[in-house]
């Protein structure tokens, strides 16, 4: 436990980030159907990267971009971007439950990823929490459920996208300051959304209150991320781990009031392994 924190506070602030996660996975779904997916992402990162810029730059100037390994520090920014992309494009065509459900198999993958890349070894205690996030995918995505096979690929996509973005963040974490991690996320991101953007076209343009969607959508982004990042600070990561998967019960909410969508008894059932998966990960990864 951190000395001077407050495990109460860390996980209320997980509970908001995630729920600030579950509004933006919403709102952007209903967006995804709407405008192109590289516009939508434009207004996240820009809003992002002008957070980050106004609130270290004053302080800490050049030291906010200064990097040792900038190749990896691109890289893992270039991974974030696809993969948001994906969720996206995944939320256009997929249930927000179904879909957040899919890319919590993240934490397995990495640490299934662990071994081979960072020397770590699996446990039997690893490999059952492998077969039971993957059987909870198959449950969700299983012929018959009525899902799009596009867009649990999409979803498996990003699950893998993440898992290489997570481990770029613990082996740059080694050499690179946060802030910096922050700074080149955001940048790249932007530079490669709004890129995109000018390439492709930004056809049908959005109206006046689809703006503010947009920006609500980039804003619920970037301070989800900002709690998480603060409420870190306040507990360890054993204790706030299981926390995040109240994700999925807000999103599962949110689809269900917004989009009149709900998982049957197996998709609901293949969500509850996926989480179990995961906190048995996260339960060994505190040991």
């Amino acid at each position: 436990m951190h000395p001077q924190g407050n495990p109460l506070k860390g996980v209320a602030l997980v509970v908001a980030a995630t729920f600030l996660f579950a509004v933006g996975d919403t709102l952007g779904k209903h967006l995804s159907m709407l405008y192109a997916a590289t516009m939508v992402l434009s207004a996240r990162y820009l809003i992002n990267l002008i957070l980050v810029l106004v609130t270290m730059w004053p302080r800490h100037r050049s030291a906010v971009w200064a990097t040792q390994r900038t190749g990896l520090v691109i890289l893992r920014g270039l991974l974030l971007a696809v993969a948001t992309v994906t969720m996206l494009l995944a939320l256009r065509v997929m249930p927000v439950a179904e879909t957040v459900a899919i890319i919590y198999i993240t934490p397995v993958l990495l640490m299934l990823a662990s071994g081979p890349v960072l020397g770590e070894k699996v446990s039997v205690l690893g490999w059952v929490c492998v077969a039971l996030g993957f059987a909870g995918v198959l449950l969700i995505a299983r012929p018959g459920s009525g899902l799009d096979s596009w867009g649990v690929l999409l979803c498996l996509l990003n699950a893998v996208l993440g898992t290489g973005y997570h481990l770029l963040t613990r082996v740059l974490t080694r050499t690179e300051t946060t802030m910096s991690l922050l700074f080149h996320t955001a940048l790249v991101g932007s530079v490669l959304s709004i890129g995109a953007t000018l390439a492709i076209g930004a056809e049908p343009m959005p109206t006046l209150p689809d703006i503010g969607l947009i920006l609500a959508y980039g804003t619920c982004a970037t301070l989800g991320h900002l709690l998480l990042t603060t409420a870190y600070r306040e507990a360890p990561a054993s204790t706030l781990a299981p926390v995040n998967y109240t994700h999925i019960a807000f999103a599962t909410l949110l689809g269900w009031l917004v989009f009149q969508q709900l998982p049957d008894a197996l998709g609901f059932t293949g969500m509850a392994l996926i989480a179990a998966a995961g906190l048995m990960a996260a339960w060994q990864a505190s040991r």
